[in-house]
């Protein structure tokens, strides 16, 4: 479902070139849910970003859905991502000019859904936000917001979700009540599962743990790493 070779990352900054990501080699396999670990800038969403096809490395292939999203200008990755992905951010990105209802139907609007308007309403239940359907981000909680933000990225029924720190702005209690949440929706859907967190009950759900440090893996059942300068 999702495979990464040799995959580098560098910018360039005031001080000269910093590599980021240095020779990232793994897959991930369909339904599968894996925590991508690590410290504040260790690389590990520099590394989601790339392999969701919002970002292009410096060098290396990434393959997604069977896509090698390396090849392609970012029209055709967006193309990619809208037909395979969905997201949930630390964030929650939700748009401020709509109601969380029609934040929930986004998503199946662009993908022309003819249906989107009732299975946005059966999510909004599902998250437990059947009463707030007509309610602005402004006016919903940071955990209310979550759950939007969560039914928004089930919406087109997604082969693959990644979700950013998802309970990174929450407290614990309600932290804990968007993990159950969200792996139940992401049960129930099939997804494949990629999360980064530094929360170790968020990564305890998962099949398995990736663990990044300093732009390398540390610990991974499939992974190799090629420790190059990327150029």
């Amino acid at each position: 479902m999702i495979k990464t070779v040799d995959l580098c990352k560098s910018v360039d900054t005031s001080e000269g070139q910093l590599t980021i990501l240095k020779g990232i080699s793994l897959e991930i396999k369909r339904s599968e849910s894996v925590a991508i670990i690590g410290a504040s800038g260790s690389g590990k969403t520099t590394l989601l970003s790339l392999i969701a096809g919002l970002d292009l490395p410096t060098r290396g292939e990434i393959v997604l859905g069977g896509n090698k999203i390396t090849n392609m200008d970012e029209e055709q990755r967006a193309k990619v991502r809208g037909e395979l992905v969905g997201f949930v951010f630390q964030n929650f990105q939700l748009l401020g000019s709509l109601n969380a209802l029609e934040n929930v139907m986004l998503p199946g609007e662009l993908k022309k859904d003819p249906d989107v308007h009732e299975k946005a309403k059966d999510l909004m239940v599902k998250v437990g936000l059947g009463h707030r359907l007509s309610h602005y981000p402004k006016q919903l909680s940071g955990g209310e917001q979550q759950r939007v933000a969560i039914a928004r990225a089930f919406a087109s029924s997604p082969e693959i979700l990644f979700a950013d720190e998802p309970t990174g702005n929450l407290d614990t209690k309600t932290g804990a009540l968007i993990i159950d949440l969200l792996f139940n929706l992401n049960k129930e859907f099939g997804s494949t599962l990629v999360l980064v967190t530094h929360d170790e009950r968020l990564a305890s759900r998962c099949d398995r743990s990736i663990y990044i440090a300093s732009g390398m893996l540390e610990e991974s059942s499939d992974s190799i790493n090629d420790i190059q300068v990327c150029r």
